[in-house]
């Protein structure tokens, strides 16, 4: 009986010890999924905050809740059950749709740069919102971020692809989660800035007369900052996207140029790591860049032409 109970002891400690290793291999294949993921992360964290511009004070928090619930809502519901029945029966579509993901990061990068320079769309001023008009806001933030969560959802199951179905389905779960709380929670920070610099430049102390005054003064330089980073992130994630897809495509020599270049600095003591990744990184945004120009140009450019030719 003893030696029974000793050796069902040694089976649950083998159990408990293998649960752990697999907790341990879900919560690292999540966390690089999350951070492949960063770069639409940041997008998503620099777009967000203009549908609360024209609101009141007291509705930003409600209306950012109630766009974090439907992203959230999104994800769970829609997203991962599409992205775990393709990664079950049709692997082989998920590079297509992650590459169609991040033509779109390109393209969004690249008309950001394009308005940025033509000027068009500089003038606009988010136009007051009333209450009758939250609905369409939240609604229309909800639309734009669901390509956003698609993509983010995607680049993560893409990451752990190898990993048993029910590791992926829980490694999602936890993405979504998290970088759900992770995007909504920065924004609302982000929207309320101002205001704690308000509360904090009408208190007594001269500390906190001067931190809130250089709160209310840099929200808008910080959200000038975001914005540059989102376009960089965008371009640098798609063109990435789009140089691993089209090597697992079959076309070998872009990416074999991009590795070569990579190793070539690699050989520099004490930063080579750091020059490899720097190629890497301006290489995706130069193919990002591209693919995005000829992109806007399609949907913009040449439409604007053929009208004024007209």
């Amino acid at each position: 009986m003893a030696g029974g109970l000793v050796a069902l002891l040694d089976d649950i400690a083998a159990l408990v010890k293998l649960a752990a290793a697999s907790v341990d291999d879900v919560g690292a294949a999540a966390a690089r999924a999350s951070v492949k993921a960063t770069g639409v992360v940041v997008d998503d964290t620099a777009v967000t905050p203009r549908y609360v511009q024209g609101l009141e004070p007291e509705r930003e928090l409600p209306i950012i809740k109630r766009i974090a619930f439907g992203s959230l809502r999104n994800k769970l519901l829609i997203i991962l059950p599409v992205a775990m029945l393709l990664s079950q029966f049709l692997p082989w579509l998920l590079t297509p749709i992650l590459m169609v993901g991040g033509a779109y990061l390109c393209y969004e990068g690249a008309e950001k740069i394009w308005e940025a320079v033509s000027g068009h769309g500089a003038d606009e001023e988010p136009a007051a919102v009333d209450g009758s008009q939250e609905d369409a806001v939240v609604s229309g933030a909800i639309r734009t971020d669901f390509i956003l969560s698609a993509e983010i959802m995607v680049i993560a199951l893409n990451e752990v692809e190898n990993e048993p179905f029910l590791s992926r389905g829980i490694i999602l779960v936890f993405v979504a989660l998290v970088i759900t709380a992770l995007v909504y929670g920065v924004v609302g920070l982000i929207v309320k800035m101002d205001d704690i610099g308000l509360r904090l430049a009408q208190r007594d102390s001269g500390l906190s007369q001067r931190v809130g005054r250089g709160l209310v003064k840099g929200m808008p330089v910080l959200l000038e900052v975001l914005s540059v980073v989102g376009i960089a992130a965008m371009l640098w994630v798609g063109g990435h996207i789009l140089l691993v897809g089209i090597d697992e495509l079959g076309w070998h020599a872009p990416y074999d140029l991009v590795h070569h270049l990579e190793e070539a600095v690699h050989g520099v003591a004490g930063v080579g790591g750091v020059l490899g990744w720097l190629v890497n990184t301006l290489a995706s945004a130069l193919l990002g860049l591209v693919v995005g120009a000829v992109i806007v140009a399609v949907m913009h450019v040449l439409p604007r032409r053929k009208a004024a030719a007209h």
